[in-house]
């Protein structure tokens, strides 16, 4: 009997690299089917069409998908300040009244409503753009931008707001961003005794080696080695431990009292 390897999808940019990188060039390649895709949106559509077993899925689709739990411990998350998740204004916040969102992101076009709306008591349109932050401003006075373009805009003359970073003003909590999700029928390749993949021993991999992730990024985006070592120790966390869940447990509360969810579904994880 051949036993198949499970498919996993996961996103390209920096802020999920230490997650990934066993399974790209460490000790667990060529235990799954990796696809790497630079938009997370895409890497949550193929677990919704069961074209993958597992996925870094933005957090709020959990809230749209069924038939999937989350894998316990890890995540991308941030307690302060992300670097990699913006609101790029022509105005101070306060006189926003229209705003570009990035098309590759879902839960961060959730978490801006929120901020502006929950926080800041405003009513902004919305339009869907492709993340070219000159072009987003054009017609629109205030652009979400994530990911690694988030780390490489000129932002001059702008007024910039770090989502984490606000998050974590209104309401003292981290914020997390995307987690690894299985479908139901496919838990047993992640978790039990006859796992084939360990994404918490991947994590410890990928953490161990910071400096070449660091190295191998620091060429594409044109930003320093230690620069890049800051961003994933210090701005970016990958612990799903119990402040994080608190965080996104307050997000989807929020996103429920908002009407940009239609329920509040409890955090489900997957059975060790």
């Amino acid at each position: 009997m051949v036993t198949r390897i499970p498919k996993i999808a996961a996103s390209s940019y920096l802020n999920t690299a230490p997650l990934c990188y066993s399974f790209v060039g460490g000790s667990q390649r060529g235990s799954s089917e990796f696809f790497s895709d630079t938009s997370p949106a895409v890497c949550a559509e193929l677990l919704t069409r069961k074209e993958c077993d597992a996925a870094m899925i933005p957090v709020i689709e959990y809230q749209r998908m069924s038939g999937i739990r989350i894998s316990p411990g890890t995540c991308v998350a941030s307690t302060n300040k992300v670097r990699s998740v913006l609101l790029v204004s022509k105005k101070p916040i306060e006189g926003i009244k229209s705003v570009a969102l990035d098309t590759t992101s879902r839960t961060s076009a959730v978490l801006v409503k929120i901020l502006l709306e929950k926080f800041h008591g405003l009513e902004p349109a919305y339009r869907a753009a492709a993340p070219q932050l000159g072009e987003m401003l054009e017609s629109s006075d205030a652009a979400l931008i994530i990911g690694d373009p988030a780390m490489v805009i000129d932002s001059s003359g702008l007024n910039v707001y770090d989502l984490a970073e606000e998050w974590r003003a209104n309401t003292g909590l981290p914020f997390v961003f995307a987690f690894w999700a299985v479908r139901l029928e496919s838990e047993g390749f992640f978790h039990g005794s006859q796992k084939q993949i360990d994404f918490n021993a991947a994590l410890e991999e990928g953490l161990a080696n910071v400096d070449a992730i660091a190295a191998d990024y620091s060429r594409a985006l044109s930003l320093s080695v230690s620069d890049l070592i800051q961003y994933l120790t210090v701005n970016i966390s990958f612990r799903l431990d119990d402040a994080a869940i608190r965080g996104l447990e307050h997000y989807y509360a929020l996103a429920h009292e908002c009407g940009l969810i239609p329920e509040s579904r409890p955090i489900q994880f997957c059975a060790e």
